[in-house]
């Protein structure tokens, strides 16, 4: 097979790009989130698949280059999950996540919310988020429906408190300019989208702490169950989650206050939602990929800082696991 500089020599299940570092990792995740790959048929997923067995089994077509197997294993992790092996629902790939989740950006942050449209738009949101932590969970182990439950309402709860009640206290500071007053409220949905996207990935994945998540060591083979690596695996995909919509929810409303003041677009205001729309697609596009970046999707601990039946189990010094995204 054909190798270069630009394209290494294919390891089936390994990443294309060096995950010890931050530009590999976000090399590889850019990969993960490309929206191209929602538009996969059904056809050309099984050609990758069998393309991928074929390797695994030595019986790979003459001809076939890395490129392509590394294409290969590119639209089956945006589509398979790693655990499950099943197709995960196009809305909640991560390689779906700016193009369903940037609507519901831009109905966050709209301007002079209501109670009713604050409500909505945090419920719609936090539904999004807890469809999208549960199908790219670390699913190793079985996760009952009352916890996803658990945590859906766990998360909806908490993001529509904080939003509404922070909304109310803004309408009563008197003391503010009315400007002030709506540069803060559009600032609202980011404390309140942290917040619960904290409670919405530990609420979700909560069972990972009582039943542990597999660690696997150098040859890919199981070598048990550790709960404290699921501890380590929800703390960075927390993380994550407050990382991930700072950018999103701090910059458009920042950007808008400016560009709303222009002549033209205060003559034209029919052009604001388009155009606010576009700077929420422009900032969840680049914040997305560099949040989940922060760490390797198969993260790696020390088998001195698990559970003393872990080191016993293995000769191996470092293991693995999935983190989840």
């Amino acid at each position: 097979m054909a190798q270069s500089a630009a394209c290494p020599a294919f390891q089936l299940g390994r990443p294309r790009y060096d995950q010890s570092t931050f530009l590999g990792r976000l090399r590889h995740f850019v990969a993960i989130i490309d929206p191209s790959t929602l538009f996969v048929s059904e056809r050309r997923l099984r050609e990758c698949v069998k393309l991928l067995d074929d390797f695994q089994h030595g019986t790979l077509p003459h001809g076939v280059s890395d490129l392509q197997l590394w294409e290969a294993q590119k639209v089956k992790q945006a589509i398979i999950h790693p655990d499950t092996g099943e197709k995960i629902f196009m809305p909640f790939r991560m390689s779906g996540y700016v193009p369903f989740g940037t609507p519901i950006v831009v109905g966050l942050l709209l301007p002079n919310q209501t109670v009713v449209s604050t409500i909505f738009w945090q419920w719609l949101n936090q539904s999004h988020n807890a469809c999208v932590n549960y199908s790219n969970r670390n699913a190793t182990k079985p996760t009952p429906t009352s916890k996803f439950l658990q945590g859906y309402f766990g998360a909806v709860t908490s993001a529509v408190s904080l939003a509404v009640g922070l909304n109310v206290l803004i309408q009563r500071a008197n003391r503010l300019s009315p400007a002030t007053q709506i540069i803060i409220q559009r600032l609202i949905p980011f404390p309140a989208v942290a917040c619960a996207n904290i409670c919405n990935v530990g609420l979700m994945r909560h069972n990972e702490l009582s039943e542990g998540v597999d660690v696997l060591d150098g040859n890919g083979n199981v070598v048990g169950s550790s709960k404290i690596a699921a501890k380590h695996a929800i703390m960075e995909t927390a993380f994550t989650r407050v990382v991930l919509p700072m950018p999103i929810f701090v910059l458009p409303p920042i950007i808008m206050s400016y560009l709303e003041k222009i002549p033209f677009l205060q003559t034209n205001r029919r052009l604001l939602l388009p155009i606010h729309s576009l700077v929420c697609l422009a900032t969840f596009s680049l914040s997305l990929p560099l949040a989940i970046s922060l760490f390797p999707q198969m993260s790696q601990i020390e088998v001195s800082q698990l559970e003393p039946e872990i080191a016993m189990a293995t000769n191996s010094k470092v293991v693995t696991y999935n983190k989840g995204l």
